[in-house]
């Protein structure tokens, strides 16, 4: 029979302090009821000899000390999951919040995971499909990765977030029966961005195989540190036991890390780098690692987590423990942002690491990989032109040098800008590289195998109609 407890000792913003516990247990869920109709819940974060420290999901307003009555219910935080959750929306903590009624559970799942043994892990293979170029073709998403997007304030990674939940999809590679679906996560985010995404997967008719988790900014802090877990609950339940392909995108992971560090402070932990705990790494590890494919089951859990850095800051704390736990990152720039390019995706200093093993001949085109290294190092020396120029200017440029800077407003224009609509197939991709490089004297493609050259190379040019197209000639 479970025991219910009368009062609170104190409250401390998102923290209820309860005394007289008998029995608790750490990471138990807690009901707490204020009066008839009010229920809230929460989870006992620390425990010292008969006193309970509560963290409250709800949070704490409207609750007095002496009329609360807390009830500990002898279990952690469980969500009922359900392949019936696709196409629904729910709040940070998965109660559904679209007006169609409750969900038919299938089964109840701890929401903080079971740890996955490294052994049974199954390395990444196969691509993802984003339909956007600069990320298929030069930092390809691979099932079972984990691949961060980093912004900052004022760029368009939610318009970005919403073109990669209605793209997305497996590749061509995949076979009939593979099934493929979204889970979108959303923290602390305004309510006319949550009616943004909510909009935009309605209108794009994929609301069918998305499922949306939406915590809003005016939402109880604390509720934020448990939308990416049940996010990424459901996403295993229908990977593991559903054996299904499902992206899991989550927006934005600054707010969590910011709503981790109030609680930090509430429970008076002493703080590290810019206030944050010195347990964000960890904390952050283990929402990270719940990615990836389990050798023998056909299913795989991809995370695209996107993060806000401040200031552009890609040293502070957030970013920079994120690069140590995901394979690579995809970086947004401010100032192709400012020429009106989208997606404004700085390609150097962006990259996948596990784009080699899931590429090339059998996944997507055995030139890929070859296509992508010469983009990369074309590129790489537009930007040492661009300096020269800076300094000695355009006029003074060796025909060489001009051919780069030609080639470097050709990609930015054709390669990285799309529209928002704008679904590229990879082999659409390609031939767009192609084309690009094709503006380059082919003494100019060392990154290139020689055989690879003679079946795709062909000099290009712009025509009147400011066009790409091939011209005669080797371009020797």
């Amino acid at each position: 029979m479970a025991i219910e407890y009368l009062g609170l000792s104190s409250v401390n913003g998102p923290l209820a302090v309860l005394k007289g516990v008998r029995n608790a247990a750490y990471d138990e869920i807690v009901e707490m009821k204020m009066n008839d109709s009010e229920r809230k819940l929460g989870r006992i974060i620390e425990i010292h000899d008969d006193t309970a420290v509560i963290q409250v999901y709800e949070g704490t307003e409207g609750m007095a000390l002496k009329n609360t009555h807390t009830r500990l219910t002898g279990h952690p935080m469980m969500l009922g999951v359900s392949e019936d959750m696709l196409g629904r929306s729910f709040n940070g903590i998965g109660e559904p919040i679209d007006d169609l009624g409750p969900i038919r559970t299938e089964k109840l799942l701890d929401v903080n995971g079971q740890p996955l043994n490294p052994v049974m892990r199954e390395y990444p293979r196969n691509y993802i499909r984003t339909g956007i170029s600069a990320i298929d073709g030069l930092m390809t998403l691979i099932r079972g990765q984990k691949l961060p997007i980093f912004s900052g304030n004022g760029l368009p990674h939610d318009q970005l977030a919403a073109q990669l939940v209605r793209q997305s999809s497996l590749g061509d590679s995949a076979g009939e029966s593979d099934k493929f679906a979204v889970i979108f996560a959303a923290m602390g985010v305004k309510h006319d961005e949550a009616a943004y995404f909510r909009r935009t997967f309605e209108e794009s008719g994929v609301s069918s195989h998305v499922a949306s988790f939406i915590n809003l900014a005016n939402d109880p802090v604390v509720e934020r540190l448990i939308t990416p877990k049940v996010a990424l609950t459901l996403a295993e339940y229908l990977a593991f036991e559903r054996h299904m392909h499902i992206l899991v995108i989550m927006t934005d992971m600054t707010s969590y890390a910011e709503a981790l560090r109030e609680v930090s402070s509430s429970k008076g932990e002493i703080p590290s780098r810019k206030g944050f705990p010195g347990y964000l790494y960890s904390d952050l590890a283990t929402i990270y690692e719940r990615a990836g494919i389990v050798s023998g089951v056909e299913g795989s859990v991809t995370q695209i987590p996107i993060l806000t850095m401040p200031n552009d800051d890609i040293t502070h704390p957030v970013p920079d423990l994120t690069g140590y736990i995901t394979e690579g990152q995809i970086v947004l720039d401010r100032e192709l942002h400012g020429q009106s390019i989208y997606p404004p995706i700085a390609v150097l200093p962006s990259l996948s690491r596990l784009m080699k093993d899931g590429i090339g001949e059998g996944y997507t085109r055995a030139d890929h990989q070859d296509v992508a290294n010469q983009l990369f190092s074309c590129y790489a020396k537009v930007g040492d032109a661009r300096a020269l120029a800076s300094v000695i200017g355009e006029d003074e440029l060796s025909p060489g040098d001009r051919q780069y800077l030609s080639f470097g407003e050709q990609f930015e224009q054709r390669f990285l800008q799309q529209r928002p609509d704008e679904n590229r197939t990879i082999l659409t991709t390609l031939e767009i590289g192609w084309k690009l490089l094709g503006l380059l004297p082919r003494t100019e493609l060392d990154r290139i195998d020689t055989k690879v050259l003679d079946q795709h190379y062909r000099p290009t040019a712009l025509d009147e109609f400011g066009e790409l197209n091939y011209t005669q000639g080797d371009g020797d």
